[in-house]
């Protein structure tokens, strides 16, 4: 049985690593090994084959059903959301990351291509949606070699420095702000 590396204790050759496509039959066979890996491990909710050290293109997600996803490839992607999201092979650890409200992917075991989209007139569908939509793109992202700390964006509020009233005036008179013009 398979298990997923933890990047932050070991090295993972392929985890930043563009995954070579597979055939459907092997891709079948690859995605099978991830959902016992996920249903054995209970915490998680995708992964990629090279979480596992696994050099193909095949990944799975189990949100609200199990979805197998073979060479797949995003093919058009609409408003763009915040999102703090986790990782397996980075235990412990969120990040906050950009992601879309809405892709539409291929994939070789599908005919035509799949929708996902958070967009939905139930607040608990919607949340649920929203999380799988996610998951597709950051499942995806593995596949391409890319991972979650790839995706973090920095969502630190700057203000500008206010200053004290025992610092000098920024007017130049040389005084303690609490003494010059500007303060009273």
């Amino acid at each position: 049985m398979h298990k997923v590396i933890n990047c932050f204790k070991e090295d993972n050759p392929v985890i930043q690593k563009k995954l070579k496509e597979v055939t459907l039959d092997e891709g079948l066979h690859i995605a099978k090994d991830l959902l016992n890996v996920l249903a054995k491990r209970k915490d998680g909710i995708g992964l990629a084959a090279n979480q596992i050290g696994i050099d193909a293109a095949v990944a799975v997600v189990n949100v609200r059903e199990p979805i197998i996803l073979i060479n797949p490839e995003i093919i058009s992607k609409n408003t763009e959301i915040p999102y703090y999201e986790g990782c397996l092979s980075f235990p412990g650890k969120g990040y906050h990351t950009k992601r879309y409200e809405t892709v539409e992917v291929t994939s070789e075991n599908v005919e035509g291509s799949m929708i996902f989209s958070g967009v939905d007139s139930s607040e608990n569908d919607k949340e649920l949606r929203t999380l799988e939509v996610v998951c597709v793109q950051h499942e995806i992202d593995h596949l391409n070699g890319m991972r979650i700390l790839d995706r973090e964006v920095d969502t630190t509020i700057r203000v500008s420095k206010k200053i004290g009233r025992n610092e000098l005036c920024p007017c130049g008179s040389g005084k303690k702000y609490k003494k010059c013009c500007i303060y009273k």
